[in-house]
């Protein structure tokens, strides 16, 4: 994993390349309605990120494992009470 900072766009680019497509206008939507992953300011206007970051709050975003399609439905109807 790398140590250093990335832009937005960069952000966007690293979580794509890891199979979860988001957008940097996302991101940056994210940052002003909250429930975005963690970043930094830097002078003032550049926002980063790190790779930890974004992976911890992409993980938050995932579902758990499922073995088929009636299990995932199974879980919806016990999560909403459907």
């Amino acid at each position: 994993m790398r140590e250093g900072f990335l832009n937005r766009r960069e952000a966007a680019e690293f979580l794509t390349g890891r199979g979860l497509k988001t957008s940097h206008h996302t991101l940056k939507k994210l940052a002003t309605t909250g429930g975005g992953p963690r970043y930094r300011r830097y002078g003032g206007n550049l926002c980063v990120y790190t790779e930890a970051d974004l992976l911890q709050w992409a993980a938050t975003k995932l579902s758990r494992p499922f073995f088929s399609t009636s299990d995932a439905d199974a879980n919806r109807v016990l999560i909403f009470g459907e």
